[in-house]
């Protein structure tokens, strides 16, 4: 991606020029950083019109293992002292 798109990637990305296919992948990260419950049966078909299901998997694997890697490293004391950290609440399981 370009540093433009990069750019583009905050709150209310569903309006900027990014690719379906990107705002797809971003909703999808979204849902399953802060509530898996929101990857919905529609969403899984917007993810079926732009992925293959080998690019699902790998998707959501990498998302897991970034967001695994950095609870790591903040239970470990190990993030950046300079930058901004955000605490996301974890769902209750159902």
């Amino acid at each position: 991606m370009t540093e433009e798109q990069v750019d583009q990637i905050r709150d209310g990305y569903e309006e900027s020029t990014l690719s379906r296919r990107e705002k797809v992948a971003l909703q999808f990260t979204d849902a399953l950083l802060h509530d898996p419950s929101r990857v919905t049966p529609a969403l899984q078909a917007a993810l079926r019109v732009h992925f293959t299901e080998a690019q699902i998997v790998e998707l959501a694997l990498g998302v897991g293992l970034c967001h695994a890697l950095s609870k790591l490293l903040i239970t470990l004391g190990l993030e950046p002292q300079s930058m901004p950290m955000t605490v996301l609440p974890t769902p209750v399981a159902r």
